[in-house]
C-alpha cells in the first residue's frame, strides 16, 4: 500500500466516507456493458447454482440449476447461459474499421466496439475461468454431448478471463476492483472484497458514516453475499430444503413446476441485492471523467475481441490446458510489458497517482523561471536545437545529473538533468536540456518549449513505446519446449480428455 493510499484511508475513517484516490475513471465503461452476478453451489468445484444476466438495469434474465450436483443440468446451464451472452457478443461484431500499421504502409481492420462484462468481485472472475475450462473442450458429439454453442461459450469465457489478467484491459471487470481503484475505504482490502460494504463506505445512506452502513451491509439477511459463494446459513436453511423438495416431485409434473418456482423465486431474492449494487456501482463509475489515455487501452481491448473472433470464425482451435515453455514466456513478457505502460500511463492521466511518484522521489514539480528556446548545441558534426530551462521546486529532487526525465505536458519530448542546485530556503534549482517533439530545423515552434511561469511535473518514466522481446521461432525450439518432435525424441502431446463432462469442471 502506497503512503497517499494509507493517508486516503485514515482520512476515510475520520471522515465517515470513502476517500478518492483518482481524479479521472482509469477505465472504459462501455455505454451497455453485460453485467453478470453468479451464484456457485457450496462443496462443489465451481458448480453453478444461478446467475443473474442482463446488459440494463430492468433486463435481468435469471438462469438456475435446480440439481446442481447433476452434471447435465450444468452444461444445460451454460447452454443457457450462451444464449445471452453470444448474441450480445454478436451484436459488436457489425462495424469495423481501418487502422494504419507499419507507418501507414498497410493497414488492418477491428471492430468499432467491443464486449464488456461486469461480476461483482475477483472470485466471478475466477468463477468464469474455471467454467470457461469446464466447457470449452466439449463436444455436440460422442460419448457425453452437449448444445453446440457450450464448447463456443468456454472459448469465448476463456477469452475475457485472459484479458482479465492483461493489465489496463477493461473487457472483464471485476467492479469491487473498478471502485478500489478510485476510492480508498476505512475497512481493510479483504472487507473491500464485500462489494455490499464497499458500497456503503462511497456512497453511505443519509444518517449513517460508511463504517456503520458497511457494518449493516454485512447482514446476509439484508445484503446476502455478492457471489459467487453463498451464505452457510442460506445454504442449510433455506436452499438445501428448497432443491431436496424439487427433487422429490421427479413424478409429479404438477408438483415438480411448483418447486421450481419456489427455488426460483428464492434464488432471485439472493441475487437481486447484488444486481442493483452493480449498477449502483457503475452510476458511481460514469460520474468519473475517463482518463485520457482509457481510450487507447480499451483499441486494445477491441484489438484482442477482433483477433478472437477472426481465429473462431476461421476454424481455430480451443485455448490449451496450458501454454508450453515458449508460449508462457511470451504471454509473461507481453503481461509486464502491459503492466508498466498502465503504472506510466495512469501518472501521466491523473495528478493524485503521480503524486505518489513525487514522494518516492521519482518526479517533481516546479514551476519553469528561465527559458532559453534558442539555444543551439553546435559541439557535435551538425548544430542541433538544444533549449534549456530552469524550474524551482520545493520538493526533494532526487535524481542524478545525467538522468532522463519526460513530462505528462509533453511527453514526445526529453529533458536531460544539467545542474540540480539546493537553496538555503528549502528550494531547488533544476536545469533540464530538451530535445526531442520541437521539429528538425533550428528553430523550435511555438508552444513546444515551456515558457517562463509554466508549473510543470517532470519524472523519470516515460510513456513512450516499449519493444518486444525476442523469442526463438517454433522450428528453433527444442521439443523440451515445446519445439516440432522432428527435433529430437521426445513425448507426444496427449490430445483433449473425451471422459466424464465433471472432470474438467475443477
Amino acid at each position: 500500500m502506497s503512503t497517499l493510499r494509507a493517508l486516503a484511508k485514515a482520512q476515510a475513517v475520520a471522515a465517515g466516507v470513502a476517500q478518492p484516490v483518482a481524479t479521472v475513471r482509469h477505465l472504459h465503461l462501455h455505454e451497455r456493458p453485460l453485467v453478470l452476478v453468479p451464484l456457485a453451489l457450496a462443496g462443489e468445484a465451481n458448480a453453478p447454482l444461478a446467475a443473474l444476466v442482463g446488459s440494463t438495469p430492468d433486463d435481468a434474465k435469471l438462469l438456475v440449476v435446480p440439481q446442481p450436483r447433476n452434471r447435465s443440468q450444468r452444461f444445460a446451464f451454460v447452454a443457457e447461459l450462451a444464449s445471452v451472452l453470444l448474441p450480445y457478443l454478436d451484436e459488436h461484431r457489425g462495424l469495423s474499421e481501418a487502422v494504419a500499421v507499419d507507418r501507414g504502409r498497410d493497414v488492418r481492420h477491428r471492430y468499432v466496439d467491443a464486449p464488456q462484462l461486469l461480476v461483482p468481485n475477483p472470485a466471478g472472475i475466477t468463477f468464469l475461468r474455471l467454467l470457461g475450462r469446464s466447457a470449452r473442450f466439449r463436444r455436440p458429439d460422442g460419448e457425453y454431448p452437449v448444445h453446440p454453442s457450450v464448447p463456443l461459450l468456454g472459448r469465448w469465457l476463456t477469452f475475457f478471463a485472459e484479458r482479465a489478467e492483461h493489465p489496463g484491459s477493461s473487457a472483464l471487470l471485476a467492479m469491487t476492483d473498478a471502485l478500489t481503484l478510485h476510492w480508498a475505504t476505512g475497512q481493510s482490502a479483504v472487507e473491500d472484497l464485500h462489494l455490499p460494504a464497499l458500497l456503503g463506505w462511497i456512497d453511505p445512506p443519509a444518517g449513517l458514516t460508511g463504517a456503520e452502513a458497511a457494518a449493516r451491509a454485512e447482514d446476509p439477511a439484508t445484503h446476502p453475499p455478492a457471489g459467487p459463494a453463498t451464505d452457510p446459513d442460506f445454504d442449510n436453511h433455506r436452499l438445501t430444503p428448497a432443491v431436496e423438495a424439487y427433487a422429490a416431485t421427479e413424478d409429479d409434473p404438477s408438483a415438480r413446476a411448483e418447486a421450481y418456482a419456489q427455488l426460483e423465486a428464492l434464488l432471485r431474492d439472493q441475487l437481486a441485492p447484488t444486481w442493483e449494487l452493480m449498477w449502483r456501482g457503475v452510476g458511481l463509475l460514469r460520474g468519473l471523467p475517463p482518463g485520457a489515455r482509457v481510450e487507447g487501452r480499451w483499441a486494445g481491448d477491441r484489438d484482442a475481441f477482433t483477433a478472437h473472433a477472426e481465429h473462431v470464425d476461421s476454424g481455430g482451435g480451443p485455448q490449451p490446458r496450458r501454454d508450453g515453455a515458449v508460449a508462457a514466456a511470451v504471454r509473461l513478457h507481453r503481461l509486464e510489458r502491459a503492466l508498466t505502460s498502465y503504472a506510466v500511463q495512469r501518472a501521466y492521466d491523473d495528478p493524485l497517482v503521480m503524486a505518489e511518484h513525487r514522494l518516492t522521489g521519482e518526479a517533481f514539480v516546479g514551476e519553469v523561471t528561465l527559458a532559453d528556446p534558442k539555444r543551439v548545441d553546435d559541439s557535435g558534426k551538425r548544430p542541433v536545437l538544444r533549449p534549456r530551462i530552469q524550474l524551482v521546486t520545493t520538493e526533494p529532487v532526487l535524481l542524478p545529473v545525467g538522468a532522463t526525465l519526460y513530462s505528462p505536458a509533453r511527453p514526445g519530448q526529453k529533458a536531460r538533468v544539467v545542474f540540480v542546485t539546493p537553496g538555503a530556503d528549502g528550494k531547488t534549482e533544476v536545469v533540464l536540456e530538451l530535445s526531442g517533439g520541437m521539429g528538425r530545423g533550428l528553430t523550435a515552434p511555438p508552444g513546444s518549449v515551456p515558457e517562463v511561469g509554466e508549473r510543470l511535473c517532470y519524472t523519470t518514466f516515460s510513456d513512450a513505446y516499449l519493444p518486444s522481446g525476442s523469442f526463438p521461432a517454433p522450428e528453433e525450439t527444442p521439443w523440451t519446449h515445446g519445439g516440432p518432435p522432428g527435433a529430437a525424441s521426445g513425448p507426444a502431446e496427449l490430445p483433449a480428455a473425451d471422459g466424464d463432462p465433471g472432470e474438467e469442471w475443477a
